[in-house]
Formats: structure tokens, sequence, C-alpha cells
């Protein structure tokens, strides 16, 4: 089984690096990859499945090449918590959960669950993620949604801004206590833009970066992991992963 886990592409624009670099990804990694999860924050903000917008147009058209070629499975994160049923009936992606085991001791996760320092942040994830909230927002009209998402957008950069940095990494014990709990022994994750590879009492904490100045892959051939920052294309060109 060869799989990749990318994390964090914070993706807004179909002409941005980042997006490209995606694209050539997507086109290499035919025959190379039979399993591609994308663990959170895919995108800058996800307004609802009806979105209407060039970006969330050339998204879909994107996942849906790539679904033919390989299995795709998609974690939300804090930014794209409202990808839904729709998405994935488009696209021919997975909707999964988080966290979410995989086979030999492998548990997945966005990450922003481990922050449990941050209490500001983890009381406003609540509120977020519960379908209540989620319904009433899908609820209003798309301009509503990306005017109620521009603001949420400015209030967090406003309030990361003054937080001390370690709060807003993972809580050690909280790691541990969720991957005892799946019987884990690898964990995956994002969120932190902290890239590295942890080697943990339980086991090893592979952390995946994000796509700022490169695109971060953490690619699995048959349990042997490597995590690597692949430059950005400066245009469609593809090669192998």
């Amino acid at each position: 089984m060869r799989r990749l886990f990318i994390a964090d592409l914070h993706l807004a624009d179909a002409a941005e690096p980042a997006f490209r670099t995606l694209a050539a990804l997507l086109d290499g990694a035919r025959g190379t990859v039979d399993e591609l999860y994308l663990l959170g924050d895919l995108c800058e903000v996800w307004v609802g499945d009806d979105d209407d917008g060039p970006f969330a147009h050339a998204l879909t058209a994107l996942l849906r090449t790539a679904a033919h070629h390989m299995r795709v499975r998609l974690m939300a994160g804090n930014r794209d918590f409202l990808f839904g049923a729709r998405f994935g009936a488009a696209t021919g992606v997975e909707l999964i959960p988080d966290p979410c085991p995989l086979p030999a001791g492998i548990l997945l996760a966005h990450g922003d669950a481990f922050c449990t320092d941050d209490t500001a942040y983890q009381a406003a994830r609540a509120v977020l993620r519960a379908p209540a909230w989620q319904q009433d927002v899908l609820a209003r009209s798309l301009a509503e949604r990306r005017a109620l998402a521009r603001q949420m957008r400015a209030e967090s950069r406003a309030g990361n801004a003054n937080k001390p940095e370690n709060i807003m990494d993972v809580n050690a014990a909280e790691v541990a206590r969720v991957v005892a709990a799946a019987g884990a022994r690898i964990l995956v994750h994002g969120h932190t833009h902290r890239p590295g590879i942890h080697r943990e009492p339980w086991g090893v904490r592979y952390v995946l970066g994000a796509w700022e100045r490169c695109a971060w892959l953490l690619y699995e051939d048959a349990g042997t992991f490597t995590l690597s920052c692949r430059p950005f294309v400066t245009s469609a060109a593809t090669g192998p992963l």
C-alpha cells in the first residue's frame, strides 16, 4: 500500500502556486499512490458545498479527476469544517472523521483537538463543530457566509497574534491519551505548522507542514514513511512524486 498524506494547504485561488503544485502532484502521483489523505485545512475557508465560485469549481474538478486514479479521503480542518456529503458525491472523495484509525496501528488527525492548552480555541472549536451551529450557518446566503468567513478569519488572526507560541502546539498528555485509546503506535497530523518527526514513548508522531513556502508531503510505502518538502511549481508542469 502506497499512501500520501498532506495537510494545511490553505488553498484559496486556482492560480496560486500551492494549487498548481497540488495539481502537478496529483497528476504525477498516478501509478505511484494508492491512497491520498487530505488531513484538514485543504482550503483557507469553505463556505459550503453549494459554493458557486471559480475556486470551488476548480477544486471540485481537480479532486474528481484525482479520485478516478486513487482513493482520496478528506478530513475537515479548522478552516474547512463545512465540507459535506454533497462535495463528496460531486468529487468521489470520501469524508473521514477526526481522528481516523487505519490498520497497522496508524492514527490520523487534523491536530487542533490536541492543542488543549489553548482553552479559548477549544471553546470556539466546540461551537464551530456543533451540528446546530453549522446548520444555522448553511441556511444563510452565500454572500452572508462569505462575509462571516472573512470576519472570523480576521478575528482569528488578531487572536493568534497575542497568544504565546507554546499554547498553540499540541499537549503531549492529550496526544498520548488519544493514541492509547486508539491502540495506535503511529500518529500523523497537521495544524500546528511545525513539521517534524517525533519519537515518543508510545511510538512515532509525524507532523505535516503547512504549504507556505513548499509542499510538505508524507509518503508511505509498505510501512516506511518519508517526510519531505517539495518546491512549488510555477507552471502546469508535472512530474513523478
